[in-house]
């Protein structure tokens, strides 16, 4: 993908701004350089692109802000889940010895990872907020691989611009950018607050994506998929978010 110069940076902004015929304008450039999200079609789909190519222009390389350890909500909040699959119970009665996180797609070596060998890989800890849509949130200690090793450990292929990630929660999955995928912050988490990551908060891995809303930290994940385009997957929205009338990117 072309980087953009400053100068049509400066270009992109003013578009813009300058109303209805600036949203147009706006939108041939972030087509023509990959900034249009999956979900940028009908009504809201201006809006959903503006948000977009804004966030990825301006704060690509952005760090969700961390707290200090006294900061820690205590205790923090766990939002009610649907009643837990068979197969998930299954495997919480053998203490997720059998739990498996597979990666697939684009991938030069598909790989499927056991709880054990995940918590062996390079580990990074960090104290952030998480914020929901429906208004609630918490500040937590989580500890996890970064994203970006897996991929790296997998091989990730150049023209890859998507991961997908489901949970073992039949309809709950997701999917972000490769500017998320491999940003440090986004970690598959299997820890929080010095412990074992609790069943209710996602245990025994989730995905954090500290710099977008809560919703797209999808717990109890199972499957990475690297992709170069969203079009096969659900209904073409990229994720289950917009398929239930929220958006697709959630950045903060």
């Amino acid at each position: 993908m072309s980087v953009l110069s400053r100068r049509r940076l400066i270009g992109v902004g003013i578009g813009a701004a300058a109303g209805a015929s600036g949203l147009f304008l706006g939108r041939n450039l972030v087509q023509r350089y990959g900034l249009i999200p999956p979900d940028g079609g009908g009504i809201y789909g201006p809006g959903e692109t503006l948000t977009y190519a804004a966030h990825r222009l301006l704060t690509r390389h952005s760090m969700a802000r961390e707290f200090p350890r006294a900061a820690i909500s205590n205790p923090p909040f766990a939002n009610e889940v649907a009643p837990l699959s068979r197969a998930f119970k299954q495997l919480q009665d053998g203490a997720f010895v059998d739990w498996r996180l597979a990666i697939d797609g684009m991938v030069a070596q598909p790989a499927s990872f056991s709880l054990a060998e995940i918590k062996s890989f390079p580990s990074r800890s960090q104290i952030t907020h998480l914020a929901c849509e429906e208004g609630w949130s918490y500040i937590a200690e989580w500890i996890g691989t970064p994203l970006s090793h897996l991929l790296e450990m997998a091989g990730t292929l150049p023209q890859a611009r998507y991961v997908v990630y489901r949970s073992i929660q039949p309809d709950w999955w997701d999917s972000i950018d490769m500017a998320d995928a491999l940003h440090p912050q986004t970690l598959v988490t299997y820890a929080m607050n010095g412990g074992d990551l609790p069943v209710e908060f996602g245990g025994p891995l989730r995905l954090r994506v500290p710099r977008q809303l809560g919703y797209k930290s999808v717990k109890y994940i199972t499957s990475l998929t690297v992709t170069d385009s969203l079009k096969r997957f659900g209904k073409g929205l990229g994720s289950a978010s917009p398929e239930g009338g929220y958006a697709w990117y959630a950045g903060i």
